[in-house]
């Protein structure tokens, strides 16, 4: 890359900081004052596509049609902390977000993503906390849709790592079909380690649902390798359980 082209890039992502910082105001704002979850929910989708919408960044959601009428399980790959603002703002509000426990010690956006239905999950255990758990899977038992990057954390170079448990054992607890969703793109556009994004078109392919009749709906293990299987077959990125390990190959957030 020239020059040229990384003045403009760099540029652009000044521009996407910005929006970024607009959006999240307004967000904020959203959150201390509007009343009804329902409704701070909506509003949070909001802030999270302008972030997408104001920078121009071309986002393409294909199977929209795969996603159940009734409450689910959404389980994503992570590549990149773009992800989460990207799901939250072209996924249907409904959707509860379940999120690292880390961002308790962030007061604001704690404060900002608890008003916004996030709930919270500890990474330290196998499982997390076992007061987070009851309360994500009570959650699932009530009817709650709820979003999960079950790999917990994302790598710099590309790749799909183990998923986690706790979003199949909600699932599986509270009858909700799972519906696997592929990201691409947000690992060039802000990869680990780079503090500009650049404009780099983004895509969110959400696949079959797989329901509690399914084969595969058996156990929270192989319902979650079954949904990781999914994933990759439509990612060009490989299966980090079966290759070797490399020097580069931590975990970045």
């Amino acid at each position: 890359m020239n020059w040229v082209t990384r003045s403009v890039y760099s540029l652009w992502g000044v521009l996407a900081w910005m929006s970024f910082a607009v959006a999240a105001l307004f967000a904020l704002l959203a959150t201390l004052l509007v009343p009804g979850k329902a409704r701070r929910q909506k509003l949070a989708g909001l802030a999270s596509r302008a972030v997408f919408v104001m920078p121009r960044v071309k986002v393409n959601v294909i199977g929209m049609e795969n996603l159940p009428p009734g409450d689910c399980v959404v389980v994503a790959n992570h590549a990149s902390y773009v992800d989460g603002p990207l799901l939250k703002g072209y996924l249907p509000g409904r959707f509860n977000f379940v999120i690292k426990g880390e961002l308790r010690d962030i007061p604001i956006a704690h404060f900002l993503l608890r008003r916004s239905g996030a709930k919270f999950v500890e990474r330290a255990e196998h499982y997390g906390s076992a007061r987070d758990a009851r309360v994500i899977v009570k959650a699932a038992q009530g009817g709650a849709s709820l979003a999960f990057f079950p790999e917990g954390t994302f790598r710099k170079h590309p790749g799909v790592g183990r998923f986690r448990p706790g979003a199949f054992v909600a699932a599986v607890r509270g009858g909700l079909p799972v519906v696997p969703v592929a990201i691409s793109g947000t690992r060039e556009m802000l990869p680990s380690g780079r503090h500009l994004p650049w404009p780099v078109p983004l895509t969110i392919q959400i696949l079959p649902a797989i329901s509690p009749g399914d084969p595969d709906f058996t156990d929270n293990r192989t319902l979650a390798e079954a949904a990781r299987q999914r994933i990759l077959g439509v990612l060009d990125e490989p299966d980090l359980l079966h290759e070797p390990r490399g020097a580069d190959d931590a975990a970045t957030n």
